[in-house]
């Protein structure tokens, strides 16, 4: 039993040390600057693509190996001061989830720059001898290299305990954790504490990176699978703490080696199964404490007011514009009016969690997904035609949104966010691995409207006038009592409580409608496009809801749609005009958080009354 056991047990040792090596640098780097780092898993692929360029061009001994991988976290760690000095320190001020845009602005860059310089080709490390050796552990033969591994995880948690409490810097460090506001104000420069954070956070990614490389290969999917893990392993552990990401990697880096054995089919979904459940009964992590809220964000946010008249025409035109497309533009174009349609629906449904429910989703695409697979089933299983599946589509996706809800609004913040995310996941892998119901990878095809409504111009017209109606259904909620009372447990739970609003219950009910929403605009994105597919619940595909909404502006009921209509037709204007168009979008993206961090439509409503007060 043993000899089966040991082997799999250090094979997961092995990988929840790397894994703690990028994790600690996220923990690290969150603990004191509060930034949900996107980027992180970009600094963990960059690292790889060094360390594979360092490596290959030194002596194959030991010590030059050696030299090798901190040279690798050197120059990471300088890439990532860069990074700071030229975007993070430009939007610390900014509302977290502008800093969360503009750190994915980042990873787009990096993606193409990554790709420029060592093109899409996997490169492995050819190993060295010595790399090659194995021991013999209960008769079964063990990777050296693995043991290596096992070991350096510990020794790092080791160095940076002594670096977090046995130095004036690690103490400066800890209470910028605690307390970033009373660290300034007894005269520490915060901007040089930061820059040696992030500096230390993204050595530490390097470090990841370039360890990896004889176990793996560069390539440019480390960004997002590492990223994703890092994220699960901090807020498993607790946020900002050291040793709850080293118990959490060990606990995720064993159940991911035992789950391949045992349970092959649920290596997808395994790693947030753990957190899903470990966030239910540990809200706060398993070694976190609860998040001190940010002094700047204790003040209540704008109330979102009615538009004035003239912005009210301006959109009653834009709404008549769109609706004579048909006449004026080909087939090509109003089936890119009606994904605009199909994001703005999309948009506007998270943004009722996000701006007035205060409720940040990772995984909104799980919605999406639920919807476009109850219309696709129910079309292939009983034939239903299209106006009973776009009804069913918001009913299923609303249902399993008040199941899921129990468990979404106990929680808040990032732990919240993860948790949706955590969901999306394990709706990804059902959708991927359920082959005999879902169809697996190759999706479920055939879904296509009834003739009356197959023409181009005939369903976009029903995407826009559905997706319109439902955002000004929504709109009139958010201005009823409902919607000022949500607000106001957006703004201070612990008031909305004390004059008898039941908190639980308003952000039950928004999950519940934001979800019905989402479902609606997967199903008229699947009989648009004649199938669906995993990918619409994969974590990007919920990437660009945010991207949508926060682009827009949180503080606006028009926010969503301009950022829906504006990343959509961007998207596509660059795809068709240039293959770096991950850069430029990603460039656009900062440049845009920059200038106008409470989005466009939130600047342009700042404007509009600045030049009315002038």
């Amino acid at each position: 039993m043993l000899d089966l056991i040991v082997p799999q047990l250090l094979t997961g040792l092995a990988g929840a040390s790397s894994l703690f090596l990028v994790a600690s640098g996220l923990t690290i780097i969150f603990g004191v600057t509060r930034i949900v780092n996107f980027s992180h898993g970009s600094l963990t692929m960059l690292g790889a693509y060094l360390g594979w360029s360092i490596l290959t061009r030194l002596p194959r001994e030991p010590e030059w190996f050696i030299l090798g991988i901190l040279l690798t976290a050197l120059c990471t760690a300088l890439i990532g001061v860069m990074l700071e000095l030229v975007v993070l320190r430009r939007v610390y001020r900014a509302p977290e989830l502008f800093q969360l845009l503009a750190t994915f602005g980042v990873v787009l860059i990096l993606q193409d720059v990554t790709l420029w310089l060592w093109g899409p080709v996997e490169l492995p490390l050819p190993r060295p001898r010595w790399l090659r050796g194995f021991v013999e552990i209960l008769g079964n033969r063990f990777p050296l290299y693995d043991l290596v591994l096992i070991a350096i995880g510990p020794v790092v948690l080791g160095l940076l305990w002594l670096l977090m409490n046995r130095t004036r810097w690690g103490t400066l460090v800890r209470a910028a954790t605690l307390d970033r506001d009373m660290v300034a104000a007894l005269g520490v420069d915060q901007r040089l504490l930061f820059t040696s954070v992030f500096a230390l956070g993204a050595g530490l990614a390097g470090l990841g990176g370039a360890l990896s490389l004889p176990n793996a290969s560069a390539n440019l999917q480390i960004d997002l699978s590492v990223i994703v893990d890092a994220f699960v392993v901090v807020v498993v552990g607790g946020l900002g703490s050291l040793a709850g990401a080293f118990v959490a990697s060990l606990l995720i880096g064993i159940l991911q080696a035992f789950g391949i054995v045992l349970l092959p089919q649920s290596t997808l979904v395994l790693v947030f199964l753990v957190m899903a459940v470990v966030l239910v009964f540990r809200p706060n992590g398993l070694l976190g404490r609860p998040q001190a809220e940010a002094r700047e964000m204790l003040a209540a946010a704008p109330v979102i007011r009615a538009a004035p008249p003239a912005l009210r025409y301006l959109g009653l035109a834009t709404l008549l514009l769109a609706a004579s497309a048909p006449f004026w533009v080909g087939d090509y174009y109003l089936t890119v009016l009606t994904d605009g349609a199909v994001a703005l629906l999309f948009a506007v449904s998270l943004h009722v969690m996000m701006g007035p429910g205060g409720m940040a989703s990772f995984g909104h695409a799980a919605w999406f997904g639920i919807g476009a697979y109850a219309a696709g089933l129910l079309a292939q299983w009983l034939g239903t035609p299209m106006p009973l599946g776009l009804l069913a589509a918001p009913i299923a996706a609303g249902i399993v949104a008040a199941l899921f809800g129990w468990f979404v609004v106990r929680l808040s913040g990032v732990y919240l966010s993860m948790l949706t995310l955590a969901f999306a996941q394990i709706v990804w892998a059902i959708s991927f691995q359920w082959v005999g119901v879902t169809g697996g990878d190759n999706g479920l095809l055939g879904l296509w409207p009834e003739a009356w409504a197959r023409g181009a111009a005939t369903y976009y017209w029903i995407a826009l006038a559905l997706s319109v109606a439902v955002a000004l259904l929504l709109r009139r909620m958010l201005y009823a009592p409902y919607g000022y009372a949500l607000r106001a447990a957006r703004d201070s739970a612990v008031r909305a409580e004390a004059i008898g609003l039941d908190v639980q219950h308003l952000r039950m009910v928004a999950l519940v409608i934001a979800g019905a929403a989402a479902g609606l605009s997967g199903a008229l994105f699947s009989y648009a496009k004649g199938g669906v597919f995993p990918t619409y619940i994969s974590i990007p595909h919920s990437v660009e809801a945010l991207l949508m909404v926060l682009l827009g502006g949180l503080q606006t009921m028009a926010g969503p749609i301009v950022g829906a209509l504006v990343y959509t037709g961007l998207a596509d204007i660059l795809v068709r005009s240039t293959d770096l168009w991950r850069l430029v979008l990603g460039a656009v993206i900062l440049l845009l958080v920059m200038a106008f961090p409470e989005g466009i439509a939130g600047a342009a409503r700042r404007l509009w009354l600045r030049g009315r007060e002038a």
